[in-house]
């Protein structure tokens, strides 16, 4: 597969193409093209048609710029963040784990290219290669103990944070790769565009990192629009902005995007799903949190065996799991290109008790392109105690339930 000469078609063809190109572009920013929109445009109406169609969702458009007591409320002002490093050389950015994933890739494949040298020896190259080849390493062969060290630490990447990533950078040297040298140790940084609500200043905002707190908010006027009835789920289709660190891999991982999200609203003590059967009997790829700690492969699953297995925690979960799997087949996403990855304990958001992610492998490997998680009541609960305003739901019981309570009789 030459990736190269598909994005340059991709380019010809204006497909899309760096926002502001006459200026020099700014990265993580880009256009779409007639074909490129026609071909969103495609994928948004079979997601219409597959979710809130057939499902009788509720689709909403809520506003780009919320205030900042709303992000702070929602833990994203806090917690929305990743880490990053700098080359001291030359002032360049990375995202910390990404770095750390290109170089143990960069030194499995340099590995491959020595054994391969060992065979045919090649010519020395000539003098003015590419600019920063003179500071990247020559290809090392890696003994066994060190190619299982490095794939262990590839599938557990997100599982490192903080003094744990620090420390993973330390001890494998990594270096920048276009300098090969030493970054510094990670830092956090917050993904959120900030900006100010009017022309006082007082009133800070963020563009929105995600379209769900739209849901959140108008839980109450989206409950008595479907006539105080549970469950229920919105849906909505926005754009989203978040301040990457270093945007690479073309529109795999840019600063303003488009989201097609749901919320499904359920009693948190009735997970069950009344069209749980419909996908019981179908079989995923999944990959728990547990094998990807133990070093264990996938495994083929169905639906109905992974809750009665505990791997997926709840119906409604595992539904939509399998909704989501069922519509990337049919945009035309290759089944035998699909995962779906369970979130581990230290890369779970600090709102989902239970997360999974529908990858799909590509040129750049097995990359995240749907979040399925459990939010439980979090969110409702922290806008609740932050406003004062009840966002609950009324539950119609069978049988009345009968309580004897004291009453205080005054005798005058």
């Amino acid at each position: 597969f030459d990736r190269a000469a598909l994005e340059s078609m991709l380019f010809s063809r204006f497909f899309f193409a760096p926002a502001f190109g006459i200026y020099g572009g700014v990265r993580g920013l880009y256009d779409y093209g007639p074909p490129g929109t026609s071909l969103q445009t495609n994928i948004l109406h079979i997601w219409r048609q597959h979710f809130v169609l057939e499902e009788d969702m509720l689709e909403i458009d809520t506003t780009n710029l919320t205030p900042a007591e709303v992000l702070k409320t929602s833990g994203h002002v806090e917690r929305f963040a990743d880490y990053m490093v700098k080359d001291p050389s030359n002032g360049v950015i990375y995202r910390a784990d990404h770095l750390v994933k290109d170089v143990l890739k960069a030194r499995l494949d340099g590995h491959q290219l020595a054994l391969q040298a060992k065979l045919a020896p090649v010519a020395p190259a000539k003098k003015g290669g590419a600019k920063g080849d003179a500071a990247k390493p020559p290809p090392q062969e890696l003994n066994a103990e060190t190619i299982a060290r490095y794939e262990t630490i590839l599938d557990t990447l997100d599982n490192y944070v903080g003094d744990a990533l620090t420390k993973l950078m330390a001890d494998e040297n990594i270096c920048a790769l276009d300098t090969n040298v030493r970054v510094t140790d990670p830092e956090l940084f917050n993904l959120m565009f900030s900006t100010q609500i009017g022309p006082t200043g007082n009133n800070v905002g963020y563009l929105r990192p995600e379209t769900a707190q739209g849901h959140f908010l108008n839980f109450k006027n989206l409950y008595q629009y479907n006539q105080e009835s549970m469950p229920f789920a919105s849906a909505s289709i926005g754009r989203s902005f978040r301040n990457e660190i270093s945007p690479r891999q073309g529109l795999l991982r840019v600063r303003e995007f488009t989201m097609a999200e749901i919320e499904h609203f359920v009693d948190p003590l009735k997970k069950d799903h009344p069209r749980f059967h419909e996908v019981a009997d179908l079989s995923l790829p999944l990959w728990s949190a547990d094998a990807q700690m133990n070093g264990q492969p996938i495994v083929q699953c169905t639906v109905r065996d992974a809750v009665a297995l505990g791997l997926i925690n709840n119906q409604t979960l595992a539904y939509f799991v399998a909704r989501i799997s069922l519509f990337l087949v049919k945009i035309g996403i290759d089944p035998q290109r699909i995962r779906m990855r369970q979130h581990m304990a230290n890369e779970m958001a600090h709102y989902a008790q239970g997360c999974w992610d529908a990858e799909i492998q590509s040129s750049y490997g097995w990359i995240e392109c749907v979040g399925c998680a459990d939010r439980s009541a979090y969110d409702l609960s922290a806008h609740s105690a932050r406003t004062k305003e009840r966002l609950v739901a009324r539950e119609m019981l069978a049988e009345p339930i009968v309580k004897t309570a004291w009453m205080m009789d005054i005798n005058k």
